[in-house]
């Protein structure tokens, strides 16, 4: 089990660097921009790959079994994230992760100011339940820890950057998703990307849960949630 956590510590310390960028700087100075786009992209495939042996090699140490009822709660919160995430990472949003750049903000920062984060933590934190085994745990907890430690990070580094212009820039969004919805600080809208993120997380919940997800990872969520352990 040690060995899977030090694979997940350097995989998680791998990933951290783009977030670091007097390091990434840096090394993009030294090597080059494509350079370092390269032997990043292998790294990050092979800390990657490590992860599943590190996982698949590791005891399996039961801490509960498994029912029906647990898988519900995947089923139920899984796509909820998916579509935080994909949503996040195609809208606008200047205070925390996105694909895209700019000042104006998209419908999802409605919902949650850290949409990619939340999405994270509710698709890995749902995983926990039907996986009662200690590689589970300590993968799927492990990271939700770091999600919810990254939204900590984003909220410091945004208040520097912002300074006095930060109140304005979060005045109508909350962490905790849809607060800001429920104390009539902003309304409810719906823009391109959060339709075109809806029918995407459609279209991949449905290939998840009909095909997909047995194929990556063997286990038919379907059938879980129907019939727990057998």
């Amino acid at each position: 089990m040690s060995i899977l956590i030090l694979v997940f510590v350097a995989f998680l310390v791998l990933h951290s660097l783009p977030s670091m960028p007097a390091l990434r700087n840096r090394l993009i100075a030294r090597m080059g921009r494509r350079v370092y786009l390269l032997v990043y992209s292998i790294l990050s495939l092979a800390s990657l790959a490590g992860l599943i042996v590190a996982f698949a090699m590791a005891p399996e140490v039961v801490f509960w079994p498994e029912y029906a009822w647990q898988a519900w709660i995947t089923l139920l919160l899984a796509p909820l994230g998916l579509f935080l995430v994909v949503c996040g990472l195609l809208s606008p949003n200047p205070s925390s992760i996105s694909f895209r750049r700019g000042e104006r903000s998209g419908a999802i920062v409605a919902i949650t100011r850290h949409p990619v984060l939340i999405g994270f933590f509710l698709l890995f934190a749902s995983h926990i339940f039907p996986n009662g085994e200690e590689r589970a745990l300590i993968l799927f907890g492990g990271f939700s820890l770091y999600a919810l430690v990254g939204i900590i990070m984003l909220e410091r580094r945004g208040r520097i950057r912002a300074g006095s212009d930060w109140g304005r820039i979060v005045g109508k969004t909350s962490i905790i998703p849809c607060l800001a919805l429920l104390r009539g600080d902003v309304r409810f809208t719906m823009d391109r990307e959060f339709i075109l993120s809806f029918f995407a997380t459609a279209v991949l919940t449905f290939g998840l849960l009909f095909a997909a997800h047995e194929v990556l990872f063997g286990v038919d969520p379907l059938l879980l949630a129907l019939y727990g352990a057998w």
